[in-house]
């Protein structure tokens, strides 16, 4: 089957696995139809079933998992034995049970992971003091990006049908690992900094950041994403809370090591 049409369905706060999920497509051919499902008018507005073509379904790591906001997102997709590229995204700490819990999502709503990725982005509590996976996905990365799906499509156009071929297999553990919720902190607002110009609120997924004089965030809705921080034009957001300036130091310590992406069930992906 020849790939005529690549949707591309993703959760990406950071705009990190955005930029692998639409290399992949870029690889795959085909007319690409994107689908981002990061802010939260995602969780009720229609979103059509995936019938045919290529899907790309990509999500950032948390903690092993996919987050929670993410994996219910996904779950509105509708597939009909579509065949399917899964990528996770993850701080170059490591991606533990995040793949395999994507692509047993994928074959729970009707798709046929086919092809699968774990690519390195840029941690969320990077900072230029704690440096975390700083730059990533970079160039190579996303060149192996698009490697991964110009194999698929060609897998595809060589497979009869796509229930020639095999589900990909990739690392992981049932049951997952706990991960994936909310840690109940949030980034502060600098109060004497913030303009109230609403720029946090545009990019936050889970709307937990309201705007008054300043913008003030619900924790609890909270997943530290830290897309706020990056947006403000003032920089008048700022992560201060001590378990994660504690955990921000010891991953630049511990995860300085530059690691690669891996690919599963594409021959030559990474040649």
């Amino acid at each position: 089957m020849q790939v005529e049409e690549v949707r591309l369905a993703y959760f990406s706060p950071t705009q990190t696995t955005k930029k692998v999920v639409q290399a992949v497509a870029r690889g795959a051919g085909g007319r690409p139809i994107d689908d981002d499902l990061t802010l939260p008018e995602a969780k009720t507005r229609a979103i059509a079933p995936v019938d045919e073509g290529l899907a790309v379904l990509g999500a950032p790591v948390y903690g092993g998992r996919i987050p929670q906001d993410a994996a219910l997102r996904l779950r509105r997709l509708q597939g009909n034995q579509t065949p399917a590229v899964v990528v996770v995204v993850y701080g170059n700490r490591e991606y533990d049970d995040a793949l395999l819990e994507l692509c047993d999502l994928a074959v729970e709503r009707g798709f046929r992971p086919v092809a699968a990725g774990a690519f390195i982005g840029e941690h969320s509590f990077h900072r230029d003091e704690t440096p975390i996976a700083g730059g990533r996905p970079d160039g190579a990365d996303l060149a192996l990006a698009e490697r991964l799906g110009a194999q698929t499509g060609s897998m595809l156009a060589a497979a009869g049908a796509v229930e020639d071929l095999s589900l990909v297999q990739v690392p992981g553990n049932h049951p997952y690992r706990d991960g994936g919720k909310p840690l109940g902190l949030a980034p502060e607002t600098i109060a004497e900094q913030c303009g109230a110009c609403g720029s946090c609120v545009e990019v936050c997924p889970t709307a937990a950041i309201t705007v008054d004089e300043v913008a003030q965030t619900e924790a609890g809705l909270c997943i530290m994403c830290c897309a706020c921080v990056r947006a403000c034009p003032r920089d008048a957001r700022a992560v201060r809370a001590e378990r994660v300036l504690q955990g921000a130091a010891r991953l630049s310590t511990t995860c300085a090591e530059p690691k690669q992406p891996v690919v599963f069930g594409v021959p030559t992906a990474a040649g």
